[in-house]
């Protein structure tokens, strides 16, 4: 699979860097989290993190001053097995370099998405990244098996908390697995076995071999 680079003109559809923040003190700061044995872990909101002085910049900058939180995705992955989306764009910073598998919420029809539709980008460590609310997008993947990856993640304050409770009044309503987040599942992944909605066709994506 060919993989981009953020700062290739194929990421503009898909988000954009954002420029003049100062990310040293929180890559420091996530890199005191000990890493899982083996798969992925993500905490919405992470009180280490959201004591440095980036998350106040990024709640005024990035998000016009609205309440966020800022936690983080960690582990090691490689495949695509999901696909989400918000309502808002979600902020990504991580301690080395990693890879994000994105789709656009526009190639989405009769509720499934063909992974044939998704690319891989490369972003360099410590440089922000904003992923638009409807850019499909999941945990990242790393590009060294030893090391995994540290992904910081800023949403606005709620997000990936417990989904709320209503009757679902349409298809997408159903798609819902927590509070602004919309899920697509592969048949093979461990979300379509817990009964999230299969809504990605085609090959689950590794980038194992492309790294």
């Amino acid at each position: 699979m060919k993989i981009y680079s953020v700062k290739d003109p194929e990421f503009k559809a898909y988000g954009k860097i954002l420029e003049g923040y100062d990310t040293a003190e929180l890559l420091a700061a996530m890199e005191k989290i000990p890493m899982p044995e083996s798969g992925t872990a993500y905490r919405p909101g992470i009180d280490s993190l959201e004591d440095c002085a980036i998350f106040g910049e990024l709640a005024d900058r990035a998000y016009g001053g609205m309440p966020i939180q800022l936690g983080m995705c960690w582990g090691y992955n490689t495949r695509l097995n999901c696909l989400e989306y918000h309502r808002d764009s979600e902020v990504n910073i991580g301690t080395k370099d990693f890879i994000l598998l994105l789709a656009k919420q526009d190639e989405i029809e009769d509720g499934v998405l063909d992974t044939a539709k998704v690319k891989a980008f490369r972003v360099p460590k410590g440089l922000p990244v904003e992923v638009w609310a409807t850019t499909l997008h999941y945990a990242p993947c790393h590009t060294c098996p030893c090391c995994g990856f540290r992904v910081a993640v800023a949403l606005p304050k709620g997000t990936n908390t417990d989904k709320p409770v209503f009757e679902p009044k349409c298809e997408e309503d159903r798609w819902m697995t927590a509070r602004n987040k919309w899920l697509l599942a592969h048949p093979e992944s461990r979300e379509a076995g817990n009964g999230a909605h299969i809504g990605l066709n085609g090959v689950n994506i590794d980038i194992k071999e492309d790294l």
